[in-house]
């Protein structure tokens, strides 16, 4: 009887959501998710706060098919960006990057698309199928899950870094460490105490997400696209139709993958607390754990390595309905802003969403699946014109995307020193990808570390340490301790034996490039040293973790002094041993292609990017930013490569009108105080009052 209401309710609410006006809110809210998961550092969250309002005169059908025509597609379109320039759109399409990047600069970057789209696809469709069918039955397990729980699966996903940190497992370990360290800036929720604030009030509020996640793996790629000053690829290796094909192809073809990455984004979207932001990395992880031939071809552009991530972050918005719909508890930020759609309509999340509501509840299932076949429909078409942005002269992208990923940094507290974090992770992230440092542990480490501390208190106030004895908690820290000891594990085995791993070391040797290990030791060091004045229960998570840091780096680094010719060596000389460990890890990122380039010419380049990106920001403090884009735009085409006039004029004025239009007209960013504001209060920014009082008459008419 009860699956005969079911059937029912889904009947009824794909009937009432095939009406004219909620397919055109439908199709709406998925044009602007697929343009905001475009554009880098905006994503869904933003249009989801800029349409509630608009959903007050809506009935809750056509309120929810808008929001998550929205929210469905953002992850959808994000892998644009990350395939073509290895700039993650939002923070779910960071794992996206290590193999999409790299199809691109083969000339697969069409093939990369089309299978990255075809893959959102099937996962959009499985999480909503998922969420359907398994709605009532997931309730009892939610319910059984809960702080002690979530911790543990928090541990398990820091865990997986031993995989995400390939072929270094100890300076990913590492890494992993400073990133929880970095999530602990800020006011310390259980006491208030101020943590590694260095006395400034943007801290109080911690370190911001987006920021880091566009300076730690967007910033190094443009650098280094900017260091070689070529394009992305030198030619398109298929043609359009050819290239569409095959992707749709290679995803059909590891359907299995697809449906297990699918399943594992929906069952962590439903997680509250985990993210979108994790759930790719994770899916990364079991793909290499788990897909014949992973190690020798995973990060030099493999399929399946876009394949992975894409089908399991689309699918987590149907796993992230699940605790919003049954228990009022949000799975995400923009499940957050789904619950104010509730309170709007008088909805009460919880036992009448499963029963009396059941054909509302039905009507977001189907959303998210019609969604996601119009979204993908709609990113087929354009596909083929998109993959060719990767031929494109560096002068004609450069400028485009430091401008709007300048404006997606601003987005995340809206203060200057959004600006500043994107600089100094830039500044890092380059510096660890050109020393082979792993940056997804830290990423990783950064996203999972305020949701590590803040369920280990709830457990010890709530269960004292009995919580350590639950079954659950007691299976997930195994798994962990396994997948850590894993990696030293098949170092063993590969060399045959410990004695041998132990004789593989001579007489010391220091390197330049060792000195990275001497500043990350230092930087560790000294915020433990600010850290141990403080009272107990703000301590004592980041104390830990400061001294795992610390003897992880130490390890690395005296592994790295002492240790006998590279694996490399060995294994271009013919050890076996070693091409067996080659073969087992891989560098779990991307790999810099400045290596025939001398190191003066790279340094000197990459100087004068970061001069570039200091102008840009000189600009924005002096004039404003609307402002400073059209002579930045004049300024980087002209003086980098000398390009004609006919195209840097149209592009200096269409980019300052797209950015005026977007930003400041539809999502109303107010743009911090400029330096000839101090004198001329009412013309902070010369172009922007001059395009606003363009626009007045017709904003008045």
């Amino acid at each position: 009887m009860e699956d005969v209401s079911m059937l029912s309710a889904a009947g009824e609410a794909l009937t009432t959501l095939f009406t004219p006006l909620r397919l055109v809110l439908l199709f709406s809210g998925v044009i602007m998710g697929l343009i905001l998961g475009i554009l880098p550092g905006i994503g869904g969250l933003v249009g989801l706060a800029l349409l509630l309002p608009f959903t007050f005169n809506l009935d809750p059908y056509a309120a929810f098919a808008l929001l998550l025509g929205l929210a469905s597609v953002t992850s959808t379109s994000d892998t644009i960006p990350a395939v073509l320039f290895g700039v993650p759109g939002t923070a779910a399409s960071q794992a996206t990057v290590l193999d999409g990047l790299p199809m691109s600069k083969k000339g697969e970057a069409g093939r990369a698309l089309s299978a990255a789209y075809t893959a959102s696809l099937m996962g959009g469709l499985f999480g909503a199928l998922l969420l359907g069918f398994t709605l009532p039955a997931l309730r009892p397990i939610i319910l059984y899950i809960g702080s002690p729980e979530l911790l543990a699966l928090a541990v398990f996903g820091i865990s997986s870094v031993s995989v995400l940190s390939g072929n270094a497992p100890l300076r990913g370990l590492a890494g992993a460490g400073l990133g929880i360290m970095i999530a602990m800036i800020g006011s310390d929720p259980q006491t208030g105490t101020l943590r590694w604030t260095m006395d400034t009030l943007y801290l109080w509020e911690g370190m911001p997400l987006v920021p880091a996640v566009l300076g730690l793996f967007a910033l190094p790629e443009l650098c280094d696209l900017a260091i070689q000053r070529t394009a992305i690829a030198s030619e398109s290796k298929y043609n359009v139709r050819a290239g569409m094909l095959r992707g749709m192809k290679d995803a059909f073809q590891n359907w299995w993958l697809v449906l297990r990455c699918s399943w594992l984004g929906a069952f962590f979207g439903a997680i509250p607390g985990i993210g979108g932001a994790v759930v790719d990395w994770l899916a990364y992880g079991h793909a290499i754990r788990s897909v014949k031939g992973a190690g020798q071809t995973f990060g030099t552009g493999d399929v399946r390595g876009v394949i992975a991530p894409e089908s399991a972050n689309n699918a987590k918005e149907g796993g992230a309905l699940v605790p919003t719909v049954a228990f009022g508890v949000p799975g995400s930020a923009g499940m957050a802003i789904l619950l104010g759609a509730f309170m709007i309509h008088g909805l009460v999340p919880g036992p009448d969403m499963l029963t009396k509501n059941l054909a509302v509840t039905y009507t977001m299932v189907w959303s998210i699946a019609v969604a996601n076949i119009v979204g993908a429909g709609i990113c087929f078409l354009f596909s083929g014109q998109l993959a060719k942005v990767a031929t494109l002269r560096y002068t004609l992208i450069l400028p485009i995307i430091m401008a709007i990923m300048y404006v997606g940094a601003f987005q995340a507290n809206r203060n200057w020193g959004d600006l500043y974090v994107l600089i100094l992770f830039g500044t890092l992230g380059w510096v660890m990808k050109q020393l082979k440092w792993p940056r997804p542990p830290l990423i990783l480490g950064f996203i999972l570390g305020d949701i590590i501390e803040r369920y280990m208190f709830i457990s010890i106030q709530r269960y004292e340490w009995a919580w350590l004895a639950k079954p659950m908690v007691v299976v997930l820290f195994a798994m962990s301790a396994l997948a850590l000891l894993k990696p030293f594990y098949e170092d063993v085995k590969a060399t045959g034996g410990l004695g041998k791993v132990l004789a593989g070391f001579g007489k010391p040797t220091f390197r330049l490039t060792d000195l990275f290990y001497v500043f990350f030791i230092a930087l560790v060091t000294i915020m433990l040293w600010e850290a141990v004045s403080w009272n107990f229960s703000a301590k004592l998570v980041p104390v830990i973790v400061g001294i795992g840091a610390l003897f992880f780096a130490g390890i690395s680094l005296l592994i790295q002094i002492f240790r006998r010719p590279e694996l490399q060596q060995r294994v271009a000389s013919g050890d076996e041993a070693a091409d067996k460990m080659a073969q087992v890890r891989i560098h779990m990122d991307l790999s810099s292609d400045t290596s025939k380039m001398t190191t003066a010419t790279v340094l000197f380049r990459a100087g004068v990017f970061l001069v570039w990106l200091l102008a840009l920001m000189a600009g924005m403090y002096l004039i404003g930013l609307i402002s400073t884009i059209p002579l930045f735009v004049i300024a980087f085409m002209y003086l980098e490569n000398r390009e004609p006039w006919r195209i840097i004029v149209p592009m200096a004025i269409g980019l300052t009108i797209f950015v005026f239009f977007v930003f400041n007209e539809l999502l109303t960013i107010p743009w911090p105080p400029t330096f000839i504001s101090q004198w001329l209060p009412e013309i902070r920014d010369p172009v922007l009052w001059l395009l606003e009082k363009a626009v007045a008459p017709i904003k008045f008419w």
